[in-house]
């Protein structure tokens, strides 16, 4: 497929990637961790939003500041900021969402010299009357921290181009789920994981034109694909770990959507282009599907996940968890629950980030495919 060699070269190394950009455009780069972070402000102001996974580095330095059953990305993102391997680094955004990424936040401050350091306490509650305007808040305070920390204003012509770019690569990146969803044999999982991956560090106004010429592209590939696989959904918080898929894919299942942040949640729901854009942007984190870390109703992520079960005709769900992920570990029950009501088989995964993939997690696959 056209373009992919150019993915996995960034996924590959992605600090390698936002350093060549920096020496180009003499720009800066600003990390962070969650999809709660408003990219649009940040390439407004003439930065490169990069989403810090880790590198799956072994730990030797961050454990000395965290227990040690924390996930595994908030260890790992913290042992590459002491290594220096994330020197290229601006400065850094931390959105409140889980205990362990707030207290990192903390840490990072103290332990790390990134110049411009941010917290985003957006509310946790999004079902009532006042949580706009405290979403609204904390949207205009981010731009005005970020034209202090970086020195620059940030025009609302320059914010509405942003919003602009980032509503393409939305949109392309939904049209390439539509396309697996469709035709499972026209794109590898693995390989729209890769592209999903790199659209979190690349350049933006680069990756909606690049994105646009895969869409094209495998809109006109023809499926030739004769055995048809096991339909599967899979629903977690991030994935950054290509060989789930091609697991998933040899023990014959095809991804046809995911609820990750490194996933659907990163490009669902878009921005009005018109119109005042902070409260546009506000509005788009307050309609679209929550995480463990936000509140939209108690039973919202397990109706949205048996109604992604049906919309995609899949057959049977995989939770993919981190492991310590407290928040994840809490919803999983009653989903669960709400999948079996519905006739609907899951299997859970638990996994580390910097450990492989492979062995008893092939076998475990396997056997639930045998099970579908």
């Amino acid at each position: 497929m056209k373009h992919i060699d150019m993915f996995k070269k960034i996924v590959s190394n992605p600090a390698e990637y936002a350093q060549n950009w920096k020496q180009q455009t003499h720009g800066r780069v600003i990390g962070h961790f969650c999809s709660y972070t408003p990219e649009e402000l940040i390439t407004a102001a003439d930065a490169l939003p990069f989403r810090i996974l880790g590198s799956g580095a072994t730990i030797s330095k961050a454990g000395a500041f965290l227990q040690a059953y924390s996930c595994s990305l908030v260890r790992g993102a913290l042992e590459d900021a002491l290594a220096g391997r994330l020197d290229f680094l601006d400065g850094t955004v931390f959105p409140h969402t889980c205990d362990s990424i707030q207290r990192l936040s903390d840490i990072w401050r103290m332990n790390t010299n990134y110049g411009f350091h941010a917290d985003l306490i957006m509310p946790v509650k999004l079902d009532t009357e006042s949580a706009e305007q405290y979403m609204l808040t904390v949207i205009h305070k981010f731009r005005k921290d970020l034209e202090a920390g970086l020195g620059i204003r940030i025009t609302d012509a320059m914010l509405q181009k942003a919003v602009r770019t980032s509503n393409q690569v939305r949109n392309h990146l939904a049209a390439l789920y539509e396309i697996r969803k469709a035709s499972p044999g026209k794109i590898k999982s693995s390989d729209l994981h890769t592209i999903v991956k790199a659209s979190m560090v690349m350049d933006r106004d680069r990756l909606a034109d690049v994105l646009g010429e895969v869409v094209t592209a495998l809109e006109e590939q023809r499926d030739d694909t004769a055995i048809k696989p096991k339909r599967l959904v899979l629903s977690g918080g991030l994935c950054s770990m290509p060989d789930i898929y091609d697991i998933i894919e040899s023990s014959g299942g095809a991804v046809v959507w995911d609820d990750f942040c490194t996933g659907a949640r990163y490009f669902e729901g878009r921005i009005d282009e018109t119109g005042d854009m902070e409260r546009n942007i506000a509005q788009r984190y307050m309609s679209r599907i929550v995480c463990p870390a936000k509140h939209s109703g108690i039973f919202s992520r397990g109706n949205y996940l048996v109604e992604k079960v049906k919309e995609n005709n899949a057959d049977g769900v995989i939770f993919i968890f981190l492991k310590f992920c407290d928040p994840h570990s809490f919803d999983y029950p009653y989903m669960k629950e709400m999948l079996q009501k519905e006739g609907i088989p899951s299997i859970l995964f638990e996994l580390e980030e910097q450990t492989s993939s492979g062995g008893q997690l092939r076998t475990r696959c396997e056997a639930f495919m045998e099970m579908l």
